[in-house]
């Protein structure tokens, strides 16, 4: 076989369809987030940015910034180790029980990653479980589906964010049957909102585990952070919350909490728990201080919603068309991806503005958009900004529809 030759064409079908992904060179400015260093082969320029992650800007806060320096000067950069292994430092502990605490949970279990802690955790659960049957959103992330899958449990998908259908599937199992409810609270790409209450009320009259990802909204609902489900009161509702210290909390990492015997069984059984190194200890200081915080400060997410509902109210009155949700997540849909990858080229290159293409398999095909997450530091000049690029952009696309027409 000329696998070089394949490796290509699967590349240039890529290029065909318009979706192939192209890595933008970015160096984050300390101290003066949103903006960074775009480095091409044009050279070096400052950028807005308009499609992170890091949703309060907490990646420069000094506090964060300030835990990070001092581990590092007492233990040194990496963790030495797996868990089991030597690399079970003691910020590893304080920041578990800071987790646990967010969500009023006994414990909480730290991973490399979010998508890690999903794999390992959902993976681990439904294939030790004996018979369990996981019922999945159809709207999950990639990251649950790929544990579900690798369980090889039975698995069962319900309509996205529609307890009537997971209510009538769950009523098919056997009463006695292990069962597995997965799903999340803020949905990346639409960010709609799960109805929590309704699902948990299903779950619990079907006897059913419930597995909530929560890590859109980790650190930025909820009176200290703790997410949707801390916002509606139902944190003690969930057997599972799951999260992320890499999107608000700014940091790196994922995490569940739960109950004692819960934690316990994934941290001995998980795989992806037990062989990987452990996050460095400079990361969990930073993590912590982060949640530490937030769980005090409610100013970054006061601000964060405000700038939501400006860039909201900015985009619609110029008519640019957004995908209407709840929460802080602003879609712009496109709904093409040759023409979702020319915008956001243009609005690099001739505006400064940096905002990544969204198209499949992140999104359905035909839905393709610009993801915008405005954050506290944004400003109002930088909101004008973005709200004028777009709308000379829309305006040359539709002089030049007119004109194919």
């Amino acid at each position: 076989m000329d696998y070089e030759a394949f490796f290509g064409s699967a590349i240039a079908g890529l290029h065909r369809e318009g979706r192939y992904r192209v890595f933008t060179d970015l160096e984050r400015q300390a101290g003066r987030f949103p903006y960074a260093t775009h480095h091409s082969p044009g050279g070096e320029r400052e950028v807005t940015v308009w499609c992170s992650n890091d949703y309060l800007g907490m990646g420069q806060h000094p506090e964060v910034l300030r835990a990070m320096h001092e581990a590092i000067e007492r233990c040194g950069a990496g963790a030495g180790g797996t868990r089991n292994i030597s690399g079970t430092n003691h910020y590893h502990v304080l920041l578990e029980r800071e987790l646990a605490d967010l969500h009023g949970k006994e414990a909480a279990l730290i991973f490399s990653s979010g998508y890690v802690s999903n794999w390992a955790a959902l993976g681990t659960l439904a294939s030790k479980l004996p018979g369990c049957v996981v019922f999945s959103d159809e709207g999950n992330h990639a990251s649950m589906i790929e544990g579900i899958r690798s369980s090889r449990a039975e698995r069962q998908i319900f309509r996205h964010n529609d307890p009537e259908d997971l209510n009538r599937k769950l009523g098919l199992i056997e009463p006695g049957r292990a069962k597995l409810v997965a799903f999340e609270s803020v949905y990346s790409m639409d960010g709609d909102i799960a109805p929590i209450d309704e699902i948990c009320d299903v779950a619990e009259a079907h006897g059913a585990l419930t597995y909530l990802d929560e890590v859109h909204a980790v650190g930025l609902y909820g009176a200290r952070g703790g997410g949707i489900s801390e916002r509606m009161g139902l944190a003690h509702r969930l057997d599972v919350i799951e999260g992320t210290l890499g999107k608000a909390f700014a940091v790196h990492g994922g995490y569940i909490t739960g109950s004692d015997q819960l934690c316990d069984f994934v941290r001995s059984f998980a795989s992806g728990f037990i062989f990987t190194t452990s996050l460095p200890p400079a990361v969990a200081a930073g993590a912590a201080a982060s949640i530490r915080h937030l769980k005090e400060s409610s100013l970054e997410r006061a601000r964060h919603q405000e700038r939501v509902a400006r860039v909201r109210q900015a985009l619609d009155a110029a008519g640019i068309p957004t995908l209407a949700n709840q929460s802080h997540i602003v879609p712009v849909m496109v709904c093409d991806p040759v023409l979702c990858k020319a915008i956001s080229d243009t609005l690099l290159d001739e505006f400064g503005i940096y905002v990544q293409p969204i198209n499949y398999p992140t999104v359905p095909r035909g839905t393709e958009r610009l993801r915008i997450t405005p954050s506290p530091l944004h400003s109002n000049a930088d909101i004008d900004h973005l709200v004028e690029a777009l709308s000379t952009i829309w305006r040359r696309i539709g002089l030049r529809r007119a004109a194919a027409e």
